[in-house]
């Protein structure tokens, strides 16, 4: 979706680390680990996470209504697996997600733990799934981890519980 090049001056023009954040280590772990045949060698992290970042332009180009390709619905399940990933990371629980979602981008996404629900999110216009920059998507990771770790603080027999 945007080019290499605008990601790169993205990254340059001042968010030089957020690629060294935790969420984004684990995002593009996950990615390279999907590159079972080795295409993604050369490629630089900033152009694996590429097809994440979706401008206001590009967003405006899409249609209203649209059924998602399984390439946004891969990244959906990315996305929402390094959620659940910096869970477990940071609170030593495996946090489960359950995504239903209908052939037009509509549905749900539930991650829990134990008996918690950590995240009940709504899903709609999945095909428009994405993030103005970097950053934006670094910090929209790394805070669905920090609420689902304050529900684990807040709720700590729940989330143990089997």
């Amino acid at each position: 979706m945007t080019s290499p090049t605008a990601l790169e001056n993205t990254v340059a023009d001042g968010d030089s680390n957020v690629m060294a954040t935790p969420f984004m280590k684990c995002l593009i772990r996950l990615v390279r680990a999907q590159d079972t045949h080795g295409a993604w060698e050369g490629k630089s992290n900033t152009d694996l996470l590429a097809d994440f970042i979706v401008t206001k332009e590009q967003r405006h180009e899409m249609p209203i209504i649209g059924d998602p390709d399984p390439d946004v619905i891969w990244r959906l399940q990315i996305f929402y697996t390094c959620v659940g990933l910096g869970i477990e990371e940071r609170s030593g629980l495996i946090a489960s997600s359950i995504m239903m979602m209908n052939h037009e981008g509509f549905g749900r996404l539930v991650l829990t733990t134990g008996r918690l629900v950590l995240l009940s999110k709504t899903l709609r216009d999945v095909h428009r799934f994405g993030f103005e920059t970097l950053r934006n998507l670094a910090d929209a990771g790394a805070k669905l981890v920090d609420n689902a770790i304050a529900t684990i603080e807040a709720h700590p027999d729940v989330a143990r519980a089997s």
